[in-house]
C-alpha cells in the first residue's frame, strides 16, 4: 500500500510496464535501507558506481539509494536503458541482476543467442534464478486472489524526517 503506488507512478512517468513494480520485492524485500554483501543498497539494490552513474548522491552523509522516490526514478532510468540495450525484458532483468557486461558476454559466447532462455545455462546460479523469481512475484501479485492468498496488513512507519539541501 505504501511503495507500489510510488513505483507505479514513476514507472508510468517513465513509460515502462507497471509490472516492473515487483522487481523491488526480489531486490530488497521492500526494505529501503537494506544492504547486500557486495555493497548494493536500497529498495532497488544499486551498487555505489551504478547509483552515482544514475544521478544519485552517495557520500558519507547522504545515500540517495535509500530514498524511495529518487531511487525508483533511477531504477526506471536504468531499466529503460537495459531494455533499449537488449530489446528484451528477460535479458534486461538479467542484466539488472548481473550487469549488462555479463549478459553481453554471455550472448556473444553463445554464438547467436537472442533470449535469456538461450543463455540460461551460461549464467551464474543467482542470475538463472532471478528472472523466474521476478515472474513468480509478478504472478503472485496479479493472481493472489485466485489462489486464496491474502496480503496481510503491515504496520507502516508514518513518522519520518527529510533533510533538503539547497544548492
Amino acid at each position: 500500500k505504501f511503495y507500489f503506488p510510488i513505483f507505479e507512478q514513476e514507472l508510468i512517468n517513465a513509460g515502462l510496464p507497471i509490472e516492473l513494480r515487483t522487481l523491488a520485492i526480489i531486490e530488497s524485500n521492500l526494505n529501503p535501507t537494506i544492504g547486500s554483501r557486495v555493497g548494493a543498497v536500497g529498495l532497488w539494490q544499486f551498487m555505489p558506481t551504478t547509483g552515482k552513474n544514475l544521478g544519485l548522491e552517495i557520500n558519507s552523509l547522504v545515500d540517495e539509494r535509500c530514498d524511495i522516490v529518487l531511487s525508483t526514478r533511477a531504477a526506471c532510468k536504468y531499466l529503460k536503458y537495459l531494455y533499449n540495450t537488449f530489446g528484451d525484458w528477460a535479458l534486461a532483468l538479467a542484466a539488472y541482476n548481473a550487469g549488462p557486461g555479463r549478459i553481453s558476454r554471455a550472448l556473444a559466447r553463445s554464438g547467436g543467442a537472442k533470449t535469456y532462455w538461450d543463455i540460461y545455462y551460461d549464467l551464474n546460479a543467482e542470475t538463472r534464478g532471478y528472472v523466474p523469481k521476478y515472474i513468480a512475484a509478478s504472478y503472485v501479485y496479479a493472481y493472489h486472489k485466485q489462489h486464496n492468498v491474502s496480503p496481510e496488513n503491515t504496520p507502516l512507519c508514518v513518522a519520518s524526517d527529510t533533510v533538503t539541501i539547497h544548492r
